[in-house]
C-alpha cells in the first residue's frame, strides 16, 4: 500500500486493539473503500467482519483517539488436520502509512494467534508491490513458495490496473526460528540463495500509465513463470532486496526448517 505519512502525525498514539461493536466495523467497511475504491460487488461486506469475529477470526482496529485508521481482518481456516489463520485484508489510512503501523497491526495479529495456539498465519500479496514483498518477507519473516494466477479473477480496484490478481502465499510461521530470530535481533539467517527475480522501480509507472501497462502485463508474466517454475524444484521466496534506485529481488532458496501444512 503506497502512500506518504502526513507531516505532524503522531503514530505512537495510535492503538492497536480488537474492534469492538458494529459500529467500529463498519469503520472497517469505509476504510476498506477509501483505500481500494472498490465497486460494491468487491467490498467486503459488514456481516462478514462480524462473522469473523465469532468464529474465532480477527478484527484488529489501530486507532487514533476514536477513529480507526487501519484494520485486519483474519478468518479461521484449515488444511490437512491443521488450523490457521488466513489475513485477508489489511488497511492503512494514506497519511498514516510508511509509518510502521501495518507492521504493527501484523504483530498484534501474531501476538493474538499465539494466544490462542496458532502456529501459521497466512495471507495474499502481489509479487509486483515491491514495498509489501519487502514488509513481509525481510521485516516481519514470512516466506512464499506458493503461487496463484488470477487469485481473485478481474477486480475492480485501481491498485490492480486491470492486471490479473496474481497472488504469492505468504507463510508466516509465528514460533519458527526465523521469525523469534528476526524478532529478537532485526536478522534473518543467511541461506543459500540459488536464484533472484528482479521487480523494476518502474513496474509503478507501467501499472499506472494506460499506455504502458503492457509492459506490466509482460513482467508480470515473466515473473510467474520464474517463480513457479522455481517453486516446483523446491524453492521458497526467502529474503527481498531493495537497491538505491527502487528496484526489488526476490531471493530464493532452500529453508532449512521445512514447516508445512501441504500445498492447497
Amino acid at each position: 500500500m503506497a502512500g506518504v505519512e502526513a507531516a505532524g502525525k503522531d503514530v505512537e498514539r495510535v492503538v492497536v486493539r480488537d474492534c469492538d461493536g458494529n459500529d467500529e466495523l463498519e469503520a472497517c467497511v469505509s476504510l476498506q473503500k477509501e483505500v481500494w475504491n472498490f465497486s460494491d460487488a468487491d467490498m467486503i461486506p459488514l456481516r462478514l467482519f462480524v462473522v469473523a469475529q465469532k468464529i474465532g477470526g480477527q478484527v484488529l482496529g489501530a486507532f487514533d483517539g476514536s477513529t480507526l485508521v487501519g484494520f485486519a481482518l483474519s478468518i479461521p481456516g484449515a488444511r490437512n488436520g491443521h488450523a490457521y489463520l488466513h489475513s485477508h485484508m489489511l488497511a492503512v489510512r494514506s497519511t498514516y502509512r510508511n509509518s510502521g503501523l501495518g507492521r504493527r497491526l501484523k504483530l498484534a495479529q501474531r501476538k493474538d494467534g499465539l494466544a490462542r495456539g496458532f502456529e501459521l498465519i497466512e495471507w495474499t500479496f502481489d509479487p509486483l508491490e515491491i514495498k509489501n514483498a519487502y514488509l513481509n518477507l525481510e521485516r516481519l519473516g514470512a516466506i512464499a513458495r506458493r503461487y496463484n494466477i488470477n487469485h481473485y479473477g478481474m477486480v475492480s480496484s485501481a491498485l490492480q490496473a486491470g492486471l490479473p490478481t496474481d497472488r504469492l502465499i505468504a507463510e508466516w510461521w509465528l514460533r519458527s526460528r526465523r521469525v523469534e530470530r528476526l524478532l529478537q535481533d532485526g536478522s534473518l539467517p543467511d541461506y543459500g540463495i540459488q536464484k533472484s527475480v528482479i521487480v523494476p522501480a518502474e513496474i509503478y509507472d507501467w501499472k499506472n500509465t494506460p499506455g504502458k501497462r503492457g509492459k506490466a502485463l509482460e513482467l508480470q508474466a515473466r515473473n510467474r513463470d520464474l517463480l513457479r517454475e522455481a517453486f516446483s524444484r523446491g524453492l521458497a521466496a526467502l529474503r527481498y532486496q531493495r537497491d538505491e534506485y527502487g528496484n526489488g529481488s526476490f531471493l530464493l532458496g532452500h529453508w532449512d526448517e521445512q514447516l508445512s501444512y501441504g500445498a492447497e
